[in-house]
Parts: C-alpha cells; structure tokens; sequence
C-alpha cells in the first residue's frame, strides 16, 4: 500500500519553537473537491431555520462542555493564554448562540410585500433573502476560536443556511481538528450530517478552495498580500464570488492639543495597554498616533507604561522575523526617533519586547504608514492643523479610528475631526481604544480598503448579510410562494407590507 504523499501538518509550541504531534496532512486538490461536495449536498438539510438554531445553540453547549479542552489545545499552540483564550471561548460561543436567536426571529431574511396594485401597473411583489451556497472561510491566526473554525464567519454562515468549509490556520491546526470535531458532533447530535462543517489543511487548498465553482462565497481574515491574491482569485474565476476579507489596518489615533495637555497619564497608560494587548496581534492595534508636538509629558507616560508591559512569544517564527525586521527597518527611516527599542525577549525563543518609534509629520515615510504586526506604535508629531490634515490625506482605508479629546471639546471642532476620520475607517472610537471588538448588533468591523474588500462587517448581528442574496416573486399564488411570503405568515417572520 503506497503512503499518503501528501506533506503531514504539526503543531508547535510558540513558548519553545518546538514541534510537536501530527495532527492531520495538508489537502490536495481531490481533498478540497470532495469536501466542498459533501458540504454542498448537505444545504437541504440546513433549510429549516429551526434546525439552523438549534444547530448552532448545540454547537455552543459542545464547545463549552469541552472548554478545559478547547483552551489548552489552544494556548498550547498559541500561547496567548488562558485568561484571553477563557474570554474568546466565551465570546465565541455568545456568538454563536447570538445567531440562534437572529435566526429565529427572521428579520434578516429582510421579507417585503408590495400587493399588486392596478392604478400603479405594479403586480404583485413579494422579496427575501436566501442562502448563496457554500462559505469559504479562513480561519484567523491571531483568534484561535472567535475567527476560526467555530467563529464569526462560521456562526453567521450556518445562520444564513449556507454548509462551510474552513481552510485552518497552521498556527493552530490541532485546535481548529477539535472544534470541528466538536461542531459535527452537534449536527449529528441533531440528526444532520456532519458534512455540513468542511476542514481543509495546507497553503495550497486555500486558491483550489476559492477556485471551486460549488464555492459561493469567501471569508477571509489575515494579510493585505495573503488577502488579495485569493480576492484575485475569487475575480478571475469565470462566475466571480463575493469575498469579504478583512486584510490589514493602522488604527490611526488623533490626540488633540488639549488632550495631551490635560490627560496626558490616562492616554499614554491607555495607549500602552492597548497597543501591547495580546503581544500586539490584535488586528484593531493602534499602529499610528498622530500627538502634538511637544507634547513630552505624553510620550514619557506612553514609554514609562509600555516598558512595564511583559513581552510575550508572537504566534510563530515568520511573524516574529517579519515584527522584528519590520522594526528595524522602521527605525531606520530617515527623522525617526527609538524611544522604546522593540526587539527580542527573554522569556521564551518567540517573545518580543514591545517599542515606541516617534517621527516629525515632515518626515513620515510610505514605510510608517504600512502595518507591522505586533506589539510597536509610531507616533507622528505634528506641528498644526496643516500638518495633521496633511498626514490624515495620506491614510487608506482602516477598521478603526480613534479620537483623544480633552473634556471641554465637545464643540464643532470636535465635531469636524470625527467627520473627517469617518472616510477612512468602518468604527470611530472617542476617548477610548479600539482594541476589543464587541459582538452586538450596532458593531461594524470592516472598513474602507484595505481595511475590508467589502462594506460588510464581520462581526455583529448584520454579518449574515454577506451570505444571502435577495430574491422577489411576481404574481405567484399562495400555495406555491415560501411560507415567510405568505399572507397569513404562518412561521411569524417580520413582514414589511405595502411599505
């Protein structure tokens, strides 16, 4: 019997740079076709909007049931620890249980009824939205639960009705194998198949998953590069599929003059705290402060904060490589000033230590204004309101955009900086820091490319709405329409009637 030739996938350990066990082998292209298949076949099963609930308050109980499981498996292959994975297994799990009730309730299917009306020539009308098909989705590094396998994108796919099919991250193989296990152990549980959930391995199933024309549409979450090659692919296919990606992000931080007078401690020891969370991989990170210049006082409280902070392992040895060399090229640009050196850490062979790069307005550089992964933010000091709205003219699109006032500028100034940031990010955040992205229904995580290559959000209640498409029925009798379209309503779904 030949062997599987097929390259076997490992977990490792970030707080030794060790490898450890087998856990699966990357999927060719038979692999990624039969699984897309089966989860297609499976879409029937998933119709009932009951069954749906069900399936996904039963998929939250499995990984709660497991928790002591779930997080070591997790923290082995991250070590983001059990305090912050303990948070994510909860949050994950509200998540999944906050689309149960959305299904139930039906207001997503967006039901409209115009009866015919004669005197307008409009004939009867009748619109909702409906399942696309199967979701790709790949899984996060940084979020081994909440947007991987058994996260957002998973959630609120299975909620709109659509079978999935994960492509996992290889920083945390065996936790993705466990939570999908998991899953499908809800759905048989339930009487479904265990299809319905797909879990591919490999770098090179990730375009022949994109590629597969049963494949209706793509979550993604992870680099601009990573990001937009499959957002190619998902164009040049000969029927193009919608792909909202979430792909990389600055976070700009504007400090006005009066805040960094007046609450220069509470900023910079905000600051700090929320640029180094979780070593600095969390994808709403302030990676760019724009402050006054001369405000010394601020900067002194933002580097005394972020020394005191722990430096702690990355996910694995390429991102730690591309943090520090991304620092040190930073630093080097011409005008930058080091004010807390970035670089590697004692407590573990992936640690870093976290840093403070600061630079005039003048000389910021196309360098400064990409992402860098990890626990480092560049403050720009800017001499005016010239140099400010100069700096903000040249920033792309961003998740986040944050504003730092003093407690007496509530007026039109005020006002004016926040409709000034609005085109360049999908949330704007007063007083307060980015970093924590609150699964509710006002929550938008997206933003202007390439923040977001869709305006869709990938958190929140409205994250289903990137995995239906809307359909209307003309003049159709009643026995033959879906029972959401019906007069007499029988599943009680939201009806806008002759509105």
């Amino acid at each position: 019997m030949l062997s599987d030739p097929r390259r076997p996938v490992h977990t490792a350990d970030p707080r030794t740079g060790e490898p450890g066990v087998q856990v699966a082998v990357e999927s060719g292209p038979e692999q990624v076709d039969q699984m897309v298949r089966a989860a297609a076949a499976t879409a029937p099963a998933l119709a009932d909007r009951t069954v749906r609930a069900a399936l996904l308050r039963a998929a939250a109980d499995r990984l709660a049931g497991a928790a002591a499981e779930v997080i070591a498996a997790a923290d082995a292959e991250t070590a983001l620890g059990v305090p912050r994975l303990t948070g994510e297994l909860a949050r994950t799990t509200y998540q999944l249980r906050a689309f149960a009730e959305q299904v139930e309730h039906g207001g997503f299917l967006d039901v409209a009824i115009d009866h015919a009306d004669p005197a307008l020539g409009r004939p009867d009308l009748r619109r909702m939205k409906v399942p696309l098909g199967v979701v790709a989705v790949f899984a996060a590094s940084n979020f081994p639960l909440a947007f991987s396998v058994p996260g957002g994108d998973t959630a609120s796919a299975l909620a709109a009705g659509c079978p999935v099919v994960v492509k996992a991250h290889p920083d945390h193989p065996a936790t993705s194998e466990l939570c999908a296990r998991l899953i499908r152990e809800a759905a048989v549980g339930l009487g479904l198949p265990a299809e319905l959930l797909g879990l591919l391995h490999g770098f090179e199933a990730g375009p022949e998953l994109v590629r597969h024309p049963l494949v209706a549409a793509v979550g993604f979450t992870g680099s601009v590069r990573g990001g937009r090659a499959l957002h190619d692919v998902a164009a040049a296919r000969p029927r193009p599929i919608p792909f909202h990606g979430e792909l990389g992000s600055l976070n700009p931080v504007v400090v006005t003059e009066r805040a960094a007078a007046t609450r220069a401690a509470e900023i910079g020891g905000g600051l700090a705290a929320s640029f180094t969370l979780g070593t600095g991989q969390f994808c709403v990170k302030p990676g760019l402060v724009l402050i006054p210049a001369g405000a010394a006082e601020l900067e002194q409280e933002l580097v005394a904060a972020a020394a005191k902070t722990d430096g702690g392992p990355l996910l694995d040895p390429r991102m730690r490589e591309a943090f520090l060399t991304g620092v040190q090229h930073r630093a080097a640009q011409p005008g930058v000033q080091t004010l807390l050196a970035a670089g590697q850490a004692d407590a573990a062979p992936l640690a870093v230590a976290p840093g403070v790069l600061a630079v005039a307005a003048a000389d910021l550089t196309e360098e400064l204004l990409e992402e860098c992964f990890g626990p480092v933010t560049v403050l720009v000091r800017y001499a005016d309101a010239a140099e400010l709205e100069a700096v903000l003219g040249r920033l792309s699109g961003n998740l986040t955009a944050t504003v730092q006032l003093a407690a007496d500028e509530r007026g039109p100034e005020a006002a004016a900086l926040l409709d000034r940031l609005r085109p360049l990010a999908g949330r704007l955040v007063v007083d307060n820091w980015p970093t924590g992205v609150a699964v509710a229904p006002a929550m938008h995580h997206g933003g202007p490319y390439p923040a977001s290559t869709s305006t869709s959000t990938s958190v929140g209640a409205t994250a289903v709405e990137r995995w239906l498409r809307p359909v209307s029925y003309q003049n159709t009798p009643q026995e033959l329409l879906p029972p959401e379209l019906r007069d007499a309503n029988p599943l009680g779904v939201p009806q806008r009637v002759n509105a």
